[in-house]
């Protein structure tokens, strides 16, 4: 069953009595901080870190780094409605995110994006951007999304589970692939780190590797590399900046 209703669970709620984050999740957020010489600069990984607790960035989690970091709420709250990968509302255990940008979608990405709607969604209602299939967190429930280029163009069509790479998709090819994780399954990405789920792979952006192998695998590809490959094959090389080069200063700001 697709959820697509407005979540109402604690984590939504920064007035809820139960705690959201105990005290090993504090102790990661002044690591987080103690890597920065100015602690307002751990802003980013530490809202990677509550979503790695929520499944989200709720209410409680911009709360939670504004006291942390002795920041405004508006402040937090401004950086993590900017950025995509922050979401406001739980996700399913898995996120799936199809490439819709120009050259993805020429090349397929459009149909491979309503292929899986149509797999997620309900009979006469696929499911939409940003909506569950299935309860939030729980094993086997996916959030779709269609995302604005997965910078792997020369790889397109292209999709990411939980921001790992599956590369050259097909319709058939993702479809399949969502129904393996919604049965439990965790198929390996094309490359880059075996797929977790989406808590941990966002405790992975907060900068904590819990095991190890998180980092591990390749990440690029040979058609990546192609250029790289062809110029050592030729002995090529861009030019190197003369030692006596002066670099110019740069123009004097005006008020």
């Amino acid at each position: 069953m697709t959820d697509t209703s407005t979540p109402t669970s604690p984590a939504l709620d920064p007035t809820a009595s139960a705690p959201l984050f105990d005290a090993t999740t504090v102790a990661d957020a002044a690591a987080i901080v103690a890597r920065y010489p100015v602690a307002r600069s751990a802003l980013l990984p530490m809202l990677h870190l509550v979503q790695s607790v929520q499944g989200c960035v709720s209410l409680a989690g911009i709360a939670f780094c504004a006291d942390q970091l002795d920041l405004t709420t508006a402040e937090v709250s401004a950086v993590a409605t900017f950025y995509t990968m922050y979401k406001r509302t739980p996700c399913g255990e898995h996120l799936v995110s199809v490439c819709t940008n120009t050259l993805c979608a020429v090349l397929g990405g459009d149909a491979i994006y309503a292929a899986v709607r149509a797999e997620l969604g309900e009979q006469d209602a696929p499911l939409g951007h940003e909506q569950t299939a299935g309860e939030p967190g729980t094993p086997g429930s996916l959030t779709l999304e269609h995302a604005e280029c997965l910078a792997a163009c020369d790889l397109a069509p292209v999709l990411q589970v939980n921001y790992e790479f599956y590369d050259n998709q097909t319709p058939e090819g993702a479809v399949a692939l969502v129904r393996a994780l919604r049965a439990g399954d965790r198929p390996a990405p094309t490359r880059g780190a075996p797929l977790t789920d989406f808590r941990d792979a966002s405790r992975q952006l907060a900068g904590f590797f819990d095991r190890p192998g998180d980092v591990a695998g390749p990440s690029a590809s040979p058609e990546t590399l192609r250029g790289n490959t062809i110029a050592a094959e030729h002995g090529w090389s861009a030019p190197s900046m003369p030692p006596e080069h002066v670099i110019p200063p740069v123009p004097e700001k005006k008020p």
